[in-house]
């Protein structure tokens, strides 16, 4: 599936994402304490699609022939990104990231908590190789890409007690938690490149409606997914009775025992889980909630590319861009 993602027809993402990676290699993170910096090497090196660096160069490529000077903010996201991800996963108590102990399992939670703190200082850090300009604009929509990711993080958790969460409020969250991120990398590649304010304006509205689709497809694939691929216990959310679009949309369209059956399920954890992800999985079939889904991942995904017909750049690289698009939300993993 990665051949799909990174192997684009005019655009050729694998070149970025294998300049990431050799950047990335030369970065020195082997200090003291070691206890701190070992779960940061860790977490970098667990694999992952590298989807918002990539974006990241990527659209530093599309204003500039010199795309490798937005190696070190492609790096910052990066490292926001899975400083996130640690944090994430010790709310959610998950015991695999890309089919590997978290790092909170690993080692413990308070050795997560201080290594994801000092990820997003050093995610800051990689700003100061700009100039004054550049990082002043950087800084700025870093830090509020960074709030509005806290914001859907505790949307997120709140969710977990509340019994009226709407579809409109789930799609809010997922966009704050999620989406602007994907809308930052591609605006830091843009204010690296220094492309006009309008353009950069453009390829993060593309990029937060495609984060969108980017989540509900990831919805889809952690209970539908297929585990020896996804990278994540399949059945994650439901298990952690996540209000997600399809428990959502299950409850708009069930029947009042089947809404019944479905409350009483995210109720409580249980301890038989396979049990549980079965009977939520045979709701969510019955009321053919996978085909709403993907409709909303389709729409999403064509707002994002309808955005793209007043950008500046050419139609060769529009077409990358819209390739790349379609490849990520009919990707597996």
């Amino acid at each position: 599936m990665l051949h799909l993602l990174f192997k684009i027809i005019t655009l050729d993402l694998s070149k970025f994402k294998q300049e990431f990676l050799s950047y990335k290699e030369e970065q020195n993170l082997t200090k003291e304490p070691n206890n701190l910096y070992e779960p940061i090497r860790y977490i970098l090196s667990l694999g992952g699609k590298k989807i918002r660096p990539v974006l990241t160069l990527m659209a530093a490529s599309l204003f500039s022939s010199d795309y490798k000077k937005a190696l070190p903010a492609s790096y910052a996201i990066e490292m926001f990104h899975n400083f996130t991800l640690v944090h994430d996963d010790i709310m959610d108590d998950a015991p695999l990231r890309r089919g590997q102990q978290t790092v909170h399992e690993k080692w413990n939670i308070n050795s997560g908590i201080l290594s994801g703190d000092a990820m997003l200082i050093l995610a800051y850090q990689y700003f100061e190789n700009y100039p004054s300009i550049i990082f002043q604009k950087l800084a700025k929509l870093f830090s509020k890409t960074a709030i509005e990711v806290c914001d859907g993080q505790q949307l997120d958790v709140d969710f977990e007690t509340r019994n009226d969460v709407s579809i409109e409020e789930y799609i809010k969250m997922i966009s704050l938690k999620t989406s602007v991120l994907i809308g930052a990398a591609l605006k830091m590649g843009a204010i690296v490149a220094e492309s006009s304010e309008k353009d950069a304006a453009i390829l993060y509205e593309f990029g937060l409606n495609l984060g969108i689709a980017f989540q509900l497809q990831d919805d889809y694939l952690d209970t539908f997914g297929n585990p020896e691929t996804f990278g994540k216990q399949v059945g994650g959310d439901i298990i952690e009775n996540k209000k997600t679009y399809l428990f959502l949309k299950a409850l708009e369209l069930a029947s009042p025992e089947d809404k019944t059956l479905l409350s009483n399920l995210y109720e409580y954890k249980l301890e038989d889980n396979d049990k549980k992800i079965t009977q939520v999985k045979e709701v969510f079939n019955k009321y053919q909630i996978p085909i709403f889904i993907k409709d909303q991942i389709n729409d999403y995904s064509q707002k994002a590319f309808s955005v793209l017909e007043s950008i500046n750049i050419s139609d060769t690289a529009k077409n990358g861009l819209l390739q790349f698009g379609k490849a990520l939300m009919t990707r597996n993993v």
